[in-house]
């Protein structure tokens, strides 16, 4: 248990039940008139939504101890991806719908943050941009190499995004991995 005045961003609160939220943003107010409260962004830790909360200031409030630790994908297992504990060498298997989004980006070797609340893996969080090669993209065509026209692009990972037309097949590129969107070229 916490008080909302030791809120912090980052902290994970249990609400409602057994719902886990991430506190995202607080602000304390004191009004002129009235008592002081806690206005709070939070983040539902599974499915993502963002809620705005605001509670009354000093009201105690369930935390919930949610283990983020640096671990390195290791392989796949059927629908599964293994993880390891680079200090432990534990290995954990993560579901896929657990991984998310994070799976268009990862490859054998790869470090990502694994959180997880009472031994289950809760989700997995990539590093803010990765670096991938060019499987295969069609050659840009003569005299479209202007700004501002994107081709289609196959990753190592299967994933495809859009890239300038001068990029070509096996070249090493920066991808965001929070929004899939090509961020340049990898001087080798």
């Amino acid at each position: 248990m916490a008080s909302t005045n030791d809120l912090k961003n980052g902290l994970v609160l249990k609400l409602d039940g057994d719902q886990l939220w991430s506190v995202v943003e607080f602000q304390h107010v004191k009004p002129g008139k009235g008592p002081a409260f806690v206005r709070t962004k939070l983040k539902n830790v599974l499915s993502g939504k963002v809620v705005d909360k605001t509670f009354n200031a000093g009201v105690k409030v369930e935390t919930a101890v949610v283990d983020r630790r640096d671990m390195q994908f290791s392989y796949m297992d059927g629908e599964y991806f293994v993880f390891m504990d680079m200090g432990t060498y534990d290995q954990i298997h993560v579901a896929r719908d657990v991984v998310g989004d994070a799976a268009n980006f990862l490859l054998e070797g790869f470090e990502g943050t694994v959180a997880m609340y009472e031994g289950n893996p809760l989700y997995v969080e990539l590093p803010a941009a990765v670096e991938l090669v060019i499987e295969h993209t069609d050659p840009g065509v003569q005299g479209d190499r202007s700004t501002g026209g994107t081709k289609p692009a196959k990753l190592e990972t299967g994933y495809e995004i859009g890239v300038p037309l001068f990029i070509s097949t096996g070249e090493k590129i920066k991808v965001d991995t929070r929004s899939g969107e090509y961020l340049g070229r990898v001087n080798s």
